[in-house]
């Protein structure tokens, strides 16, 4: 099938609109206690109950307009409803919290196979939206996978040593501008081994 385009707006509002709406949801609910089946369960359990049919709907919403779904949304889909699964199951919020862990685990683990081929995957994914010299390619590759790794071991930390409301907040906002502003300050960094369109256009040639 072939790729469709999407409004970057829309895009943006299907992948942070989960996250966002489980924050919502705990900050709500955090404080009420629900019975279901004759089990209590806390408000943490239930707003990570809710977020996995909306983690769904919207990555469904998204394969329906784009007409492809990447690895990394499937991937963390299966994540998602095997974890929150086991949250549920077994009333147990620390399952739901480990998922982070393994998210980001699992890019460093697959960036750092790469590097040990010699390879970047990083370029493979994004070498069409940023044209980089392959030097360049490895340079990033390594430093995030040490990002992916850091990542991991915070979302460890903070999940075993802060308060759930901390945690929800880290996981919701922290983490995700930590990277983002990682990945501004790579992209600044690594400008002289950025292609120009003018250069790629001669190496096709």
């Amino acid at each position: 099938m072939d790729d469709k385009p999407i409004n970057p707006v829309t895009k943006q509002v299907l992948e942070l609109g989960p996250p966002l709406l489980f924050f919502a949801a705990y900050i709500y609910l955090r404080d009420q206690t629900f019975t279901f089946g004759g089990t209590e369960y806390d408000g943490f359990i239930v707003a990570a109950a809710a977020f996995v049919p909306v983690l769904l709907v919207s990555i469904a919403i998204l394969w329906k307009m784009t007409g492809k779904l990447s690895r990394m949304q499937i991937f963390t889909a299966v994540l998602v409803v095997f974890f929150g699964g086991l949250t549920v199951w077994f009333n147990d919020e620390r399952f739901f919290k480990m998922k982070t862990t393994i998210v980001y685990g699992f890019l460093a683990a697959i960036l750092g196979i790469g590097l040990l081929q010699g390879r970047s995957y990083l370029a493979w994914v994004m070498s069409e939206f940023l044209p980089m010299r392959d030097e360049g390619w490895m340079i990033l590759t390594r430093r995030l996978t040490l990002c992916f790794g850091a990542l991991a071991v915070g979302n460890e930390f903070v999940w075993r040593t802060m308060s759930t409301d901390a945690w929800v907040k880290i996981e919701t906002f922290g983490f995700p501008i930590v990277l983002f502003v990682f990945l501004m300050a790579q992209i600044m960094a690594l400008q002289s081994y950025m292609i120009e369109p003018e250069d790629a256009e001669k190496d096709g040639s």
